[in-house]
């Protein structure tokens, strides 16, 4: 009869035992669940959720406020995934925050991880979508990296080939690399061109010397580069002399026509500057008028001389003399 009470005893501190530890483990599943608690209901459409299974975590700034509460297939590109948040969060999430899909640690669990972003934004209500950004899958990332090592072995490989040939004294870069006179030549040429630039340095230092010892208010060149206006009348003088040359490069052809014509014509002009016959005859008709001149002067002195015509002359002297001194008084 004790024995029967003992058993009892101890199958009923077994059944509380676990009655208790299922109540426990209920209540921390229902709370890690969010079943207990006050909920808001949060979406977000993916086109790849990476192995996220229900249940996963929700972190929000690194922070777990809910988990993944159900996943749907909407399209074939397009999946569903519905959160269940802690219904506080509603006081500091964003419509204009970001999920992502990413892993707890190296090799956890996939996890959601909401991201805030900067920026005026109302808050979030229950059964609002936000954006989403799916990153690039492992399985993509391997892909993508195969590829690389692929392409980075066919580099490799044409990279050995280029300096086999280059060993072997092949190709432009071989005798670059080979040729004693050729890299003496670029030696030269290196030297000549820091040579040319020292040169240039130094005059631009000269000009720049030069240009600051310019008088730029008094100073006919400081004037011409600062004053707009003197420079303005400076181009049109200029352009000025332009027009001149021109005009004076039409007379000159003017006068080669002239010459020409001159030259080939049977005019005065003509004779007067080509024909030798007709310039002596002129020089003997001038010749002429001057010994004709000088006779009648000589038979002028003669007749002044002369009786007959003595009172003549002297009267004309006399009415010269007259109207001299008419003048004088004047």
């Amino acid at each position: 009869m004790e024995a029967s009470s003992k058993n009892k005893v101890r199958l009923g501190i077994f059944v509380i035992t676990g009655t208790i530890l299922l109540v426990i483990v209920l209540y921390l599943i229902g709370n890690r669940q969010n079943i207990f608690s006050n909920t808001i209901k949060i979406n977000a459409h993916f086109t790849h959720v990476n192995g996220l299974q229900l249940g996963n975590n929700v972190r929000y700034s690194g922070i777990d406020i809910g988990t993944v509460h159900a996943i749907k297939i909407e399209s074939d590109t397009l999946l569903f995934v519905e959160m269940m948040l802690k219904e506080h969060m509603g006081n500091y999430l964003k419509k204009n925050a970001v999920a992502t899909i990413g892993s707890d640690g190296l090799v956890g669990n996939m996890i959601i991880n909401i991201i805030p972003r900067e920026g005026v934004s109302p808050l979030v209500t229950s059964g609002d979508t936000i954006a989403s950004y799916s990153r690039i899958s492992t399985d993509n990332m391997m892909t993508t990296l195969n590829a690389t090592n692929q392409n980075l072995a066919l580099l490799s490989a044409d990279l050995l080939k280029i300096t086999a040939e280059i060993l072997n004294g092949d190709g432009t870069i071989a005798s670059l690399l080979n040729d004693k006179q050729l890299s003496d030549d670029i030696k030269t040429t290196m030297k000549n061109l820091k040579t040319s630039s020292n040169h240039i340095a130094t005059m631009t230092h000269e000009i720049s010397t030069t240009l600051e010892r310019i008088d730029m208010e008094h100073s006919v060149a400081g004037v011409l580069l600062a004053d707009s206006i003197q420079g303005q009348k400076v181009k049109t003088i200029i352009k000025n002399v332009e027009i001149a040359s021109q005009d004076i490069q039409k007379v000159s052809a003017t006068l080669d026509t002239v010459m020409t014509r001159i030259s080939n014509n049977k005019g005065a002009m003509h004779h007067l500057t080509m024909n030798e016959n007709f310039t002596k005859d002129i020089d003997s008709t001038m010749q002429s008028i001057k010994e004709g001149t000088a006779k009648f002067n000589e038979n002028m002195e003669a007749l002044q001389h002369s009786i007959f015509f003595r009172g003549y002359f002297k009267k004309i002297e006399k009415e010269a003399l007259k109207r001299k001194n008419r003048d004088l008084k004047n």
